[in-house]
């Protein structure tokens, strides 16, 4: 019998409105991390013909030179689409409860909606 190799992928790849203008904490001396909420939104029919708008929020977690180009082209309502990985953290909060976080972290985005003077879409793009 073969050794068959098993693979796993943790890719997230969405497009949505920033919610929020990022936040950039320094952590130590030479790391930044922007973070901002990215709203996605779909868009189906139910059974009984009526059209329903479904919107998810997203945590958005930029680290470094990503997070420094986010403080440039990321604003709140902007179109952004972005590349990365979900994250699963776990922390205490100020009561001392054990709370779990999911996060995506950015690797690459492109903010999608700028409009140019001749009115024609503009991307600006970042990678990590």
């Amino acid at each position: 019998m073969e050794n068959v190799e098993k693979k796993s992928t943790n890719s997230v790849e969405l497009k949505g409105n920033a919610g929020v203008n990022p936040e950039i904490t320094k952590i130590g001396e030479n790391n930044r991390i922007a973070r901002f909420s990215l709203a996605t939104t779909r868009n189906y029919q139910n059974k009984a013909g009526e059209w329903i708008s479904e919107t998810t929020w997203h945590k958005i977690v930029m680290w470094n030179k990503l997070a420094d180009q986010a403080m440039v082209l990321v604003k709140k309502g902007a179109c952004i689409k972005l590349n990365g990985r979900i994250v699963n953290r776990t922390y205490t909060d100020k009561t001392g409860n054990k709370r779990m976080s999911s996060e995506v972290y950015a690797e690459s985005f492109e903010n999608v909606a700028v409009k140019t003077e001749n009115n024609e879409n503009a991307q600006n793009e970042a990678k990590a």
